[in-house]
């Protein structure tokens, strides 16, 4: 059966392993002066080579040669490396994060080593254990055997107590230079006589991002088409990403503020089977690559591109100016944080390409707001089915007292996270329920009302038309019945309460809304008996 490249190419001696001799370094004098530590632990980032280095390390000190340790060639170091060494345990702490998991563990540390001269112990993903797993570990961690040894890994360090933390010695992983997985990855392709571009291989470093897991993987995939050359192209190809033209063009055509032209090609190259996300990574990189070339007189060392590429994109950036590449970077992040909640992340992607050529964003729509003169809320428009007739003088028609405006109040953090839950609970349910947060700020949550502002008339019918299902989820995270009152930013917000709702009411402080249209109707009927003729309500 044929054996994925990250597991065919995993280094079995300290030799091998790339990019981190700051750890090989320390690791090596500690086994040469047999100073090894009873725990360690590893945190890195994914595929920088913390369980393989682990797994060197248990060898090391399992190790039959007298020469250099691990020598990867004696019984005790083949049988690590095929799985079978009964004295080195791998356990992974994602699936076995119970305290009873731990009581066996605390159970067989008590035995000594059956073959090697350590039992080693490596818990992969430690930060997956529960509260009671790590309490019931301290001790053991802290004083075992002296033929034990605790090796910890894991890629989120912070979510460990400091009570682990303090009694292991941490090892940091670094990402991998691009330059030596370019040079991994070229030996690899001399070896199975595979022609491979520079361009090629700068763009499947750049896209591995440090880890040398997910280089391998993406060159395997390379591979696997059988072509005997590989170019910067067939990389694209396989990666779902687009060519320097596309963004080059689409910047373009978004720069001109030719909505429909970019549209369309965006249609097109989705058309083809590219993958979304990583159009919106890619367009934000083209992005941080023009701004670079406004500054970097000789980019070449920087941009991962052709000589020929970097020279279209210093021209375009030449006429695009620096305000409005940090708008676009920041719009594309925006959306690209956004998508990672939705079902549709092409919609954001398009409605990011209209906001970014129409020069529309978030805070420019905010100071727009702020600068509107401020209108008080009218009465009630009648309709008047007669010609025109004098004045009425204003004493003799009662006006309904218009009620003070509430400036429109800012989210607080813990109404964010409430509406954010809400909507990631009902995205499940429809594909563009996510819509709705991006358009709407939740200010206010009282006994059994919650306010709702909605920054335009399309987000607020919208948040009508999924009233039942925004509130259904709201009472559950809730635990009682709420009712959503919604308003559209601009409008009066009735009551300047932050409290919410007056109990039993149903709606928030300082409210008022006529009961089955009594008060209007009384107007109307005021209003035609001053006027002498029929008014109709709007």
């Amino acid at each position: 059966m044929y054996t994925a490249l990250y597991r065919a190419r995993r280094p079995e001696v300290f030799s091998e392993i790339l990019g981190q001799q700051h750890i090989v370094k320390i690791l090596k004098h500690q086994i040469d002066t047999d100073t090894v530590s009873h725990a360690y632990l590893f945190c890195g980032t994914r595929g920088t080579g913390k369980t393989t280095t682990a797994r060197i390390l248990a060898k090391a000190v399992n190790c039959l040669s007298e020469g250099e340790h691990p020598c990867g060639h004696c019984a005790n170091c083949m049988a690590i490396k095929d799985g079978t060494f009964m004295d080195v345990i791998e356990i992974d702490a994602a699936s076995n994060n119970g305290v009873e998991n731990i009581r066996e563990l605390r159970e067989s540390v008590k035995y000594p080593p059956a073959v090697g001269r350590k039992k080693v112990y490596i818990i992969d993903e430690v930060h997956m254990l529960s509260t009671g797993a790590f309490n019931a570990l301290l001790k053991t961690l802290e004083e075992p055997p002296e033929n034990v040894m605790f090796i910890l890994a894991t890629t989120e360090p912070q979510k460990l107590p400091a009570t682990i933390l303090s009694r292991c010695m941490r090892l940091d992983f670094k990402r991998v230079p691009q330059n030596i997985l370019m040079d991994g990855m070229r030996e690899i392709c001399t070896d199975k006589g595979v022609e491979i571009t520079e361009s090629a291989l700068k763009l499947l470093a750049n896209c591995a991002d440090g880890s040398v897991r997910d280089g391998l993987s993406i060159l395997d995939q390379v591979l696997a088409s059988g072509e005997k050359t590989v170019d910067r192209d067939h990389v694209l190809e396989y990666v779902g990403a687009a060519g320097e033209d596309f963004f080059i063009d689409l910047t373009e055509m978004v720069s001109l503020r030719k909505v429909a032209e970019a549209l369309v090609l965006l249609d097109g190259v989705l058309a083809d089977g590219k993958d979304v996300k990583q159009l919106m990574k890619d367009w934000t990189a083209h992005y941080r690559n023009l701004m670079m070339t406004k500054f970097i007189k000789n980019p070449e060392d920087i941009l991962n591109m052709s000589t020929e590429n970097i020279r279209r994109v210093q021209e375009q950036s030449m006429h695009i100016s620096l305000e409005e590449i940090n708008d676009a970077i920041i719009r594309l992040s925006k959306t690209i944080n956004d998508a990672r909640w939705s079902t549709q992340p092409r919609i954001l992607l398009e409605l990011a390409i209209v906001s970014i050529a129409s020069g529309l964003d978030e805070e420019a729509a905010l100071i727009r707001h702020e600068r509107r003169p401020v209108v008080q809320p009218a009465a009630p428009v009648f309709a008047a089915t007669a010609p025109a007739v004098e004045p009425v003088k204003a004493a003799e028609i009662t006006k309904p007292a218009v009620q003070k405006e509430t400036p429109v109040m800012e989210q607080p953090a813990e109404n964010e996270a409430l509406w954010h839950a809400v909507f990631e609970e009902g995205e499940d349910g429809a594909g563009s329920f996510n819509l709705i947060r991006n358009g709407t700020v939740l200010t206010d949550v009282g006994d059994k009302t919650f306010t709702v502002i909605a920054t335009s008339s399309f987000t607020k019918r919208y948040a009508e038309q999924k009233r039942q299902q925004i509130e259904g989820i709201m009472s559950r995270k809730l635990g009682r019945q709420m009712k959503m009152l919604c308003f559209l930013e601009g409008e009066t917000v009735p009551g300047s309460n932050t409290a919410g709702a007056h109990k039993g009411s149903g709606r928030p402080s300082g409210m008022q809304v006529p009961d089955d249209n009594e008060n209007l109707e009384d107007m109307a009927k005021k209003a035609s008996e001053i006027l002498g003729m029929d008014i109709e309500i709007e």
